[in-house]
């Protein structure tokens, strides 16, 4: 459950920003100094536990459901809800995650069963602080919607043996409303630049999500998005890129 907001107007003109620019391009980049800035306003505790979970990404199992046979990403998923104009979102019981072939013809068209996030991650206050900041943005644009959430987090991994491949799927969208895409953290990486393409696939921008809580906010019914591979900087050492990602889905 979301934790009881006691914000100040900075906080509310923030997002009323955010939500111009989200609407006008149907995608948004925001730093991650900005980022914290804003969840701080909003609550004075809410990064108290950044950096264990931060942490909480070097104890993912690898995602067994690559169809590339790939062995370079590691995944955990929770599922979400919340009414209509509200950031009073509830946890889900742990469900599959689930994308139709026509989203993702690589890993699609079948109930795919991760692992959940770890109890202290998911209700702790950097992920209450995300999760109450899209919907505080998401519901501005569609007051009317009740939400389906999902929560990923990612680590994408290379040893010099496989590419590392953050969306393996290609260029895409997700099948949902809005996408949020958070850095959490990146270790011996270059590449994974990301790509916003409108619905004819031509290029619109590009960007690096590259420092702490860099968010990237995309309109998923109006934009495909995807990330190169991720290479090694140092090539004796293992590089890896971790990214939080959380979906809104228009619920019924």
């Amino acid at each position: 459950m979301a934790s009881q907001q006691h914000g100040d107007d900075s906080y509310e003109s923030g997002v009323e920003e955010i939500c111009s620019s989200l609407s006008s391009r149907s995608f948004d980049l925001i730093s991650g100094d900005k980022v914290k800035s804003l969840l701080l306003r909003r609550s004075e505790t809410a990064l108290d536990d950044l950096e264990s979970f931060r942490e909480s990404w070097s104890r993912m199992p690898l995602d067994g459901y690559m169809a590339d046979g790939g062995r370079y990403r590691r995944r955990r998923h929770a599922t979400l809800s919340a009414p209509p104009a509200s950031a009073d979102y509830r946890v889900e019981p742990h469900q599959p995650h689930y994308q139709g072939l026509d989203y993702n013809n690589l890993n699609g068209g079948v109930a795919r069963h991760y692992e959940p996030f770890e109890e202290q991650s998911l209700r702790g206050a950097t992920m209450d602080s995300l999760l109450t900041l899209g919907c505080d943005i998401f519901g501005r644009l569609a007051p009317y919607s009740g939400w389906h959430i999902e929560a990923h987090q990612f680590r994408i991994e290379v040893n010099g043996e496989e590419v590392g491949l953050p969306t393996p799927e290609g260029v895409h969208r997700d099948g949902v409303t809005f996408v949020l895409m958070a850095m959490i953290g990146r270790s011996n990486a270059t590449g994974g630049e990301s790509t916003v393409f409108n619905l004819d696939k031509q290029p619109v921008e590009k960007f690096s999500l590259t420092d702490v809580l860099d968010v990237a906010l995309v309109n998923d019914e109006r934009v495909y998005h995807g990330v190169t591979p991720i290479e090694q900087i140092d090539p004796a050492l293992p590089a890896s890129r971790d990214v939080l990602v959380i979906t809104y889905r228009h619920k019924p």
